[in-house]
């Protein structure tokens, strides 16, 4: 029997989910599931882009945040100018920094 791939899966403290996915997509990241306990409790939502997870938590007690997410993609200059931030040459590659709408830092990056 085969095991699955080790996978680690930031989970961010949002406070609204409907107002966090849509920036999120900007990132490239759609919706994969989306759970609640019963109507009127907090939600919980995994947005994905090519294997890469991360979960939105609008419970309180998981990750009070804000958090900082390093985030490899192809192409950080397409993102980079949706979102209008500036791309940094650092040593390792060409990168820039945004915040979502709870405060947490995602630092986008294309190796060089």
């Amino acid at each position: 029997m085969s095991r699955p791939p080790v996978q680690a899966v930031p989970i961010l403290r949002v406070l609204d989910v409907d107002a966090s996915l849509p920036w999120w997509m900007r990132l490239g990241f759609a919706e994969e599931f989306r759970h609640v306990f019963e109507p009127g409790l907090p939600r919980f939502v995994g947005v994905a882009r090519d294997g890469c997870r991360v979960y939105l938590s609008e419970h309180a007690g998981d990750a009070p945040g804000p958090a900082l997410v390093y985030l490899w993609v192809p192409d950080v200059d397409r993102i980079a100018a949706d979102l209008g931030a500036d791309v940094e040459q650092v040593p390792w590659a060409r990168e820039c920094e945004v915040t979502d709408p709870d405060g947490n830092r995602v630092r986008v990056a294309t190796a060089t």
